[in-house]
């Protein structure tokens, strides 16, 4: 039994151990094959590295470091949170400001005046007053040069920036602190938007029931408090929401003041070079960029030297920043900015100061719209008036004279056509001595006293006895008026008393026929200011204006009739073909008939032909005129006239310094002469409108003024006659001892 257990146990062992089937060897099961291919190796594992906290320090030193970063984490959860609550802040405040922001529309023109434009008699511009504005211009449609010489020289970084410029305003700060002054005094490191938040003042529109003037306002939009600066920035980035770069540039190109009365672009390229913002040069566009530091100071009709200095700057920067090639800059810099003919004039002189001065006040002075004026004004005839004063105190004047002078050019009919109020004849502004100072006449007021004579019929060849004379003033005394040369002529003709400028016959003559008349003839004429009453008026002891005596003498060339001197013949609103008002001035009512005029110019002829106006002489032309010298000589006037244009001269000194060997018949009348000969180049010889001696017309052949002979024939003047009438035989006399001033 045991035995056969062992059979079975081999048998089931023999079982266990087959060979394989051939197939199986051809054939390997999917097992065999899996087991005999080579495993993988699996990617080895990376292990993340383990944060390791530092060890603890103990002590003193671990203490403190906690200390300081718990106190940074406060610092930071602190500051994180104020900053959301600044910018939630800015952005309530930047969005307040934004509402509050116009159209583009009504920030392009901010003047608070309106402008005057004068035209001459030729429709010529010649003149700006007020603030002048020439139109809407953008950024894109004004000359390249003109805007990025304002980028170059005000903010080369303004398409960069949002309103305000960090780096600028540390800069600025840096160089005032070094400078010796306060961090925000001096330079202010503004952008070109910064800049224009301070022209429209924040939005704060001028209030006149504030209780401060114009300027005061204006003067507190700039004022520098930190407040200020605060708000400015804030209304800065505003803008730049509101508006685009281009837009913002735009309204500072419209409203920033360029000088000379002109704001923006526009109206100060008109201004100075006569042409549009949009046809500037380099050069040109360069002058205008500078004027936006100091627009007064650096205005080129002020000091073009020191405005074309301040432009070489203004193009060296557009050269360092791209905005010219170096062949540009080099043209640039050798050919500045020019003034045109109209700027030369600095904006019309003493003439357009007068006109502005006659016009109404709402629109002339203070207009709040833009006027056009047309003006009598002749600028080859200001150009003559001022050359030929010119010219006689530089060849005929001591060097160092301070003596003042004043001419006046105008027509019959009372249309001036140049003005010169004093020595500059490139002025305005100032004291006008033509139109303003109030000086002695002097003889050129006798013309006056002839007149009435004449009117009533005496004859230019009327006698008169030139002797010693005295007259009995109540509450005066004695007064006996001398001639200039200190010498008696005896009889003669009232032609002769005129053209020699003798004293006693004038007095004889206004005595005769009464001084209310004469003063009434002269005030007709035109002499508004009052008259002396005594028997000093026939020697010119009233004061008057070069422009009222001109005004008289041109009344005497027109036939007799009176004239308002005037400049502004038509005034209309900018846009408007109707105008508002017309002519303020011309000839009025008739004063003496005119044939006493007619025989009043003949008379005045004799005194530039043979008497003591002969320096007047020119060209083999008729003049008439009259000389002057008032007492100590301290006015020296010659008025006289083609039969084109009258002209006055009048000269002294401010001060009443009494003239150092001048007389009517010396320097006045050389000004005249050069004045005169100077307008009438190239005109005709006309002749005057004068009549000879004989009864004047329209008063019939009466004798009254004609001498009448008495005894054995021997003419005797009628005006002696009724002096005699009047004065019995004391009408002759002595010499007296009060005389009253000479003068030729």
């Amino acid at each position: 039994m045991k035995k056969s257990r062992q059979t079975g146990q081999k048998m089931s062992d023999s079982s266990k151990r087959k060979r394989p089937l051939v197939a199986d060897r051809r054939y390997p099961s999917k097992a065999t094959a899996a087991a005999k291919k080579p495993a993988k190796q699996a990617a080895p594992t990376r292990r993340k590295p383990v944060k390791r906290k530092p060890p603890r320090r103990g002590g003193i030193i671990g203490f403190f470091r906690a200390v300081i970063a718990w106190i940074l984490r406060l610092i930071w959860k602190i500051t994180w949170r104020l900053t959301a609550v600044a910018v939630l802040v800015l952005s309530l405040a930047v969005g307040y400001l934004y509402t509050t922001l116009p159209p583009l529309d009504a920030l392009l023109d901010g003047r608070a005046r309106g402008s005057v434009t004068m035209l001459d008699r030729n429709g010529d511009v010649f003149a700006w007053r007020g603030d002048q504005f020439g139109g809407v211009v953008t950024a894109d449609s004004v000359s390249p040069h003109l805007k990025n010489a304002v980028i170059a020289t005000e903010d080369r970084r303004f398409y960069r920036h949002f309103g305000v410029s960090p780096r600028g305003i540390a800069s600025a700060v840096r160089i005032n602190l070094s400078e010796g002054r306060g961090p925000l005094s001096g330079h202010g490191g503004s952008t070109i938007t910064q800049q224009v938040a301070k022209l429209i003042c924040l939005g704060e529109p001028y209030d006149a029931s504030s209780g401060m003037t114009e300027q005061e306002y204006e003067a507190s939009c700039r004022r520098s408090s930190l407040q200020r600066k605060a708000k400015e920035a804030l209304f800065s980035i505003a803008m730049e929401v509101k508006y685009t770069k281009d837009d913002i540039l735009s309204i500072y190109l419209n409203r920033a003041y360029m000088g000379g009365g002109a704001f923006g672009a526009e109206a100060a390229a008109q201004r100075f070079f006569g042409k549009p913002a949009a046809a500037v040069n380099a050069a040109e566009g360069a002058m205008l960029a500078g004027l936006l530091t100091a627009p007064t100071t650096l205005s080129p009709t002020n000091n073009l030297d020191r405005s074309q200095d301040r432009a070489a700057t203004v193009i060296r920067l557009m050269r360092e920043q791209g905005y010219l090639s170096q062949k540009e800059a080099d043209f640039a810099q050798a050919n500045p900015a020019e003034l045109s003919e109209a700027a030369e004039a600095r904006a019309g002189g003493y003439f357009a100061d007068w006109v502005m001065s006659t016009g109404p006040e709402f629109f002339t002075r203070n207009t709040t719209e833009d006027v056009r004026i047309t003006t009598t004004l002749d600028q080859r005839i200001q150009k003559a008036a001022e050359d030929g004063l010119t010219w006689v105190f530089e060849n005929k004047v001591r060097e160092g004279s301070e003596a003042q002078a004043a001419v006046i050019v105008m027509s019959a009919d009372g249309a001036v056509r140049a003005m010169v109020g004093g020595r500059k004849t490139k002025f305005a502004g100032g004291f006008n001595r033509a139109t303003q100072a109030l000086r002695q006449t002097g003889s050129v007021f006798k013309p006056f006293v002839y007149a009435a004579a004449l009117d009533l019929g005496y004859s230019p060849d009327d006698l008169i006895e030139d002797a010693p004379y005295c007259l009995n003033i109540p509450g005066s005394g004695e007064w006996c008026p001398r001639n200039y040369t200190n010498n008696f002529y005896g009889k003669v003709t009232l032609t002769e008393a005129l053209e020699k400028s003798l004293n006693i016959p004038a007095v004889k003559i206004s005595e005769s026929v009464g001084r209310e008349l004469v003063s009434q003839v002269a005030t007709q004429f035109g002499i508004q200011s009052d008259l002396a009453a005594g028997p000093a008026l026939a020697l010119g002891a009233s004061e008057s204006t070069l422009i009222e005596m001109t005004g008289a003498f041109a009344g005497i060339l027109n036939g007799g009739s009176s004239v308002t001197p005037y400049g502004l013949v038509e005034l209309t609103l900018l846009g408007d073909n109707e105008p508002l008002m017309g002519t303020g001035g011309g000839i009025g009512e008739r004063v003496i008939q005119e044939g006493a005029a007619r025989q009043l110019v003949y008379m005045m002829e004799k005194v530039i032909s043979e008497g003591t106006g002969s320096r007047a002489q020119f060209g083999g032309r008729q003049l008439a005129g009259k000389t002057g010298t008032t007492s100590a000589a301290k006015d020296a006037w010659f008025i006289g006239f083609s039969a084109d244009y009258v002209t006055g001269v009048w000269m002294g000194y401010d001060d009443n310094t009494p003239l150092n060997g001048v007389t009517g018949g010396g320097l006045p009348t050389d000004i005249w002469r050069e004045t005169m000969s100077r307008v009438h180049e190239g005109l005709p010889l006309t002749p005057l409108p004068m009549q000879g001696p004989g009864p004047a017309s329209g008063l019939g052949d009466d004798g009254n003024g004609i001498a009448i002979p008495v005894g054995n024939s021997e003419p005797v003047s009628i005006i002696d006659q009724v002096l005699r009438d009047i004065f019995g035989t004391g009408g002759n006399g002595s010499t007296g001892t009060n005389p009253s001033a000479g003068d030729r």
